[in-house]
């Protein structure tokens, strides 16, 4: 499937973490069902405008690049992790998205060998282990040092914006012919729905009572 859509659902997986909390007993502000309502209707109109098609084939050496991306991801966080300011959590979470912005290229790119053994040859399997759970660092050191709305916001949008597009210009992922607006407005719904989500599922969590209010 197109990384446009792959993507967007996967930024969009904060909704389903909200719903099923409300099903457990925790209260979703109206407004996050809001903005929940508006993420599902983005991803309806990404789903109808999605024209499947397999990836375009990398260009020999792409693949041990996109292996090699997990170490300036690394740097950044080193990096960010030696300062103290505002500008350290955006740091991070910029580093994250480009992390999971990877991961995503990556499995787009994979071409699945007979035999499943094999995988462990791909490269793209190993740039989407590594730089997986070097993003997952990152994206934790980052909600240690910033507000959770924030850094979610800046890694959902880095991530699913850079891997788009790159998906559209370098691996020909497609719109269906006619359904350019509705794919544009149904990303911009799909992100912003995740965006409110993340940010009203964070304000309820912080409110809850029996919980230490932890001041940044």
């Amino acid at each position: 499937m197109p990384l446009f859509l792959v993507q967007s659902l996967l930024a969009f997986s904060s909704g389903v973490t909200a719903t099923i909390a409300t099903f457990k007993g925790t209260r979703l502000a109206g407004a996050g069902w809001v903005t929940l309502g508006i993420g599902a209707a983005g991803l309806i109109l990404l789903g109808v405008s999605a024209d499947p098609s397999p990836a375009a084939a990398l260009r020999p050496g792409w693949h041990w690049i996109l292996l090699g991306m997990a170490a300036p991801v690394a740097a950044i966080a080193g990096y960010a992790k030696r300062r103290d300011d505002r500008w350290a959590a955006l740091m991070l979470a910029l580093g994250a998205g480009l992390g999971f912005s990877v991961v995503g290229i990556s499995a787009r790119t994979l071409n699945p060998p007979d035999a499943i053994w094999r995988l462990i040859l791909e490269p793209p399997v190993w740039s989407t282990v590594l730089n997986g759970l070097t993003a997952a660092v990152v994206f934790a050191m980052a909600l240690q040092k910033g507000r959770p709305t924030a850094v979610t916001s800046i890694m959902f949008t880095t991530n699913t914006a850079l891997s788009s597009l790159i998906g559209l210009v370098y691996l020909d992922d497609r719109v269906r012919g006619g359904f350019t607006v509705p794919a544009v407005a149904g990303f911009v719904l799909a992100i912003t729905g995740a965006i409110g989500v993340a940010h009203y599922s964070a304000s309820t969590r912080q409110k809850a009572p029996g919980r230490d209010h932890i001041p940044r």
